[in-house]
């Protein structure tokens, strides 16, 4: 039997996560090969490059789907010109800078027959799935999260997550609301949050949220771009019965052996096979609920001003 044709897809956007994770990815994937990128700074010497994502769509109409690893201040109109040309997207977490962005994305693709996959890479984590399993047969009472990492090493000179619309320590703090949004049962709410932002910033370098939902389960996050050393990606949920804590992001459970978990396909190879099915199912996948989150720790955090942060 013959191979399956692959999708000719486009990066749009070559930053540091885009060179470090979706390039890599692509060039493992089955279901799709990397065929044109677009990025006012320059391209790759080997894949066509366009400047404007608007001469890619008008130029490339082999080009079906389109990867969109932006910065979210700027997504929006890209996204939008992307859907509206027809291609399906991917949007590299989070989908947007607001919760109006993307459900207008949302209804875009619907209209345009298109497959939207708003893509929450933590969540293909290896360990994720088994600790979603865990919880759903244990009784769980208490969460809690340490996102601690350092922004010098993983946004070095990045001055885009510092303004308005740039999340600030929620852009990797989001990865641990995507965890936790998937793996307990109920709809979370944010009951307090605090947001620690330096006086030349407009996004906070920290913050310190509590949550709940209908079971009353308390939920504590700590949430820290300021972490020098070994980095800290865990979360712990407790309960009567025991208690497990996930680890390096999502990449161990507690439960395992010393040696760790078996090896899994990696968070963005899993990202694209993803997509391929959507694709082949003309589907759509966009879920809010960690952008939710986001959004309303802002509406109801207590701002709270501290020194100011340079690279």
């Amino acid at each position: 039997m013959a191979a399956a044709q692959r999708h000719r897809l486009a990066v749009a956007g070559l930053g540091k996560i885009a060179r470090d994770q979706h390039l890599p990815a692509l060039a493992r994937s089955e279901a799709f090969e990397l065929a044109a990128t677009a990025d006012p700074a320059g391209g790759l010497p080997e894949v066509d490059h366009f400047d404007a994502l608007e001469r890619l769509l008008a130029e490339r109409p082999d080009v079906t789907a389109l990867s969109l690893c932006t910065p979210p201040q700027v997504r929006y109109p890209l996204a939008r010109a992307a859907l509206q040309a027809g291609r399906h997207l991917l949007l590299e977490k989070p989908p947007g800078q607001t919760l109006g962005e993307v459900e207008a994305l949302r209804a875009l693709a619907e209209a345009a027959g298109v497959s939207l996959f708003a893509t929450w890479h933590s969540r293909f984590a290896p360990a994720v799935p088994r600790a979603r399993d865990w919880v759903a047969g244990h009784r769980v009472e208490r969460v809690r999260i340490a996102w601690k990492e350092d922004v010098r090493r993983w946004h070095p000179g990045q001055r885009w997550i510092w303004q308005p619309g740039g999340f600030g320590v929620f852009d990797p703090g989001i990865n641990a609301l995507s965890i936790l949004t998937a793996v307990l049962p109920r709809p979370l709410r944010v009951v307090s949050a605090t947001l620690e932002v330096p006086e030349n910033c407009a996004a906070p370098i920290a913050a310190r949220l509590s949550m709940t939902d209908d079971a009353g389960v308390a939920i504590e996050a700590e949430l820290d771009f300021r972490q020098e050393g070994p980095q800290t990606w865990d979360m712990a949920f407790e309960g009567p019965e025991g208690a497990i804590t996930l680890q390096a992001g999502g990449s161990r459970l507690s439960l395992d052996p010393p040696e760790g978990a078996p090896a899994m396909i990696g968070e963005y190879d899993a990202i694209y096979r993803r997509f391929a099915e959507l694709i082949g199912r003309g589907e759509s996948e966009v879920d809010v609920a960690p952008l939710r989150l986001v959004a309303d720790a802002f509406l109801v955090g207590r701002s709270r001003p501290t020194e100011a942060f340079h690279d």
